[in-house]
């Protein structure tokens, strides 16, 4: 190839080149999306775990939502209060004092107490177990099927299957509550960190029935709620309810309950 050509051939390539470079430039520039500087400071603020607890696609959803107006600033479970204060200051706006909360597992039937009717071989979820004959093996259809759907849901390592049921060890707990949305049995709920006195059972069984399956589910007895100063307490359905609006938390009701199906943390 001649001197000529090379050199035709390196213009052609740098003006193409050039070309290219000044029209994406200027379609960056003509189509450029514009981010608030307030949305990009409030995703450096956020813990970054993308949980999906806020109920946002992960902390760049819930950022934008909150500039927008969407979202509360406090709308991060995993930051709780001191994240909600940054995006408060970010946003011009007071952090409402959010009460911290955690999952609860209403379930106390462990292996030793609750029986099974047959043996399971299948697939260790509890999605795929609770498809199964009278929605699985656990002689208790409102009980806890103990293999750990939401021990692999929970991004946090705050809930774990100790003698056939999960429990949650609420130090960890960021209340994302990734747990609840995949239990078949709808047995886990957020509850205040702070309140100490729990119902462990789901069960709506007759006290005959729900006693030929479980050593400790309530038989709606009425004893906790009869002993109750606070009115907190109530049976409906033969199942014990706390509101924890108007629970001390005095324990009277555990301390009274003859199956201990109610634990208090004094």
């Amino acid at each position: 190839m001649s001197i000529t050509g090379i050199i035709l051939a390196a213009v052609i390539v740098g003006g193409t080149g050039l070309f290219i470079g000044i029209f994406l430039g200027f379609s960056g520039k003509k189509f450029a999306v514009n981010v608030d500087e307030r949305e990009e400071a409030i995703l450096e603020a956020l813990p970054g775990n993308n949980c999906g607890g806020c109920g946002y696609a992960g902390c760049s959803g819930l950022a934008a939502a909150i500039v927008k107006g969407e979202a509360e600033v406090g709308g991060c479970p995993v930051g709780g209060a001191p994240v909600a204060e940054k995006i408060g200051k970010i946003m011009g706006v007071d952090a409402a004092a959010k009460e911290r909360m955690t999952a609860f597992v209403k379930c106390s039937g462990t292996c030793e107490k609750a029986g099974t009717e047959y043996e399971y071989y299948g697939i260790r979820d509890c999605v795929m177990a609770s498809q199964m004959q009278d929605g699985g093996a656990k002689g208790c259809a409102y009980g806890c099927l103990g293999y750990g759907s939401c021990v692999e849901a929970c991004p946090f390592d705050a809930i774990h299957i100790s003698d056939g049921i999960a429990k949650v060890e609420k130090a960890a707990c960021k209340a994302c509550g990734k747990c609840i949305s995949v239990c078949p049995k709808h047995l886990i709920e957020l509850i205040p960190y702070k309140q100490r006195t729990f119902v462990q059972c789901s069960s709506n069984e007759k006290g005959k029935a729900l006693m030929d399956v479980c050593q400790s589910g309530c038989i709606g007895c009425r004893i906790c709620e009869n002993n109750c100063e606070a009115g907190a307490i109530t049976v409906q359905n033969f199942l014990a309810h706390i509101d924890v609006e108007k629970c001390t938390n005095c324990g009277v009701c555990a301390e009274k309950c003859p199956r201990k199906v109610i634990r208090a943390e004094l």
